[in-house]
């Protein structure tokens, strides 16, 4: 049990390592985007399913709530929070759109819309960046292993190196927490 849990810690330490060397100029893009909609009135739209939608949620309580220092509330929103319109738009149009109608309604050119599916093949959240790319909005997808569909639609796509969801999960909250401290620090100047 502790070679299998050490193994597990030194695999999710080599996927941030491939991660410091290759993708810090990503992150800051991610960042800046996320930033300059945020000092526009904009406000960022997060998205995916199962563990992703957990991140989702995540990352949009510490913006609105805080991460590290008190300041305004941050406009962030996950569109996986409001269980009685998820399940209105499947049983009457399809899961399929459960985030892009959710878009439809609520999102504006000034938004900046973070998609995320560890495959990049989420049906739902492709089509969703597919309406938000339609409608002017700058995407960002949070994917893995080869990036899938999704890496290819959005603007601007972190890729994690790992074909084991967990890896990618773990990375994609961390650089989750990488934006806000660099959301918060930059807004509370």
């Amino acid at each position: 049990m502790k070679k299998k849990i050490e193994n597990i810690l030194r695999d999710s330490i080599n996927v941030k390592e491939k991660l410091l060397s290759d993708s810090i100029n990503i992150i800051a893009q991610i960042a800046s985007q996320i930033i300059t909609s945020l000092k526009n009135g904009g406000k960022l739209i997060i998205f995916g399913n199962g563990g992703s939608a957990a991140d989702a949620q995540h990352i949009a309580a510490e913006l609105i709530g805080r991460f590290q220092k008190e300041r305004r509330a941050l406009a962030a929103l996950a569109l996986t929070t409001n269980t009685s319109v998820l399940t209105a738009l499947a049983n009457d149009y399809g899961y399929e759109t459960v985030f892009s109608r959710q878009l439809e309604a609520l999102a504006d050119k000034k938004d900046v819309v973070l998609a995320i599916s560890t495959s990049g093949n989420a049906k739902n959240v492709n089509i969703a960046v597919r309406k938000a790319k339609a409608d002017g909005i700058k995407t960002i997808a949070f994917t893995g292993q080869r990036g899938g569909e999704l890496a290819k639609l959005a603007d601007i796509a972190l890729i994690i190196p790992s074909k084991i969801t967990a890896r990618i999960q773990e990375v994609h909250i961390t650089v989750g927490h990488i934006l806000c401290e660099l959301i918060e620090d930059e807004l509370t100047k």
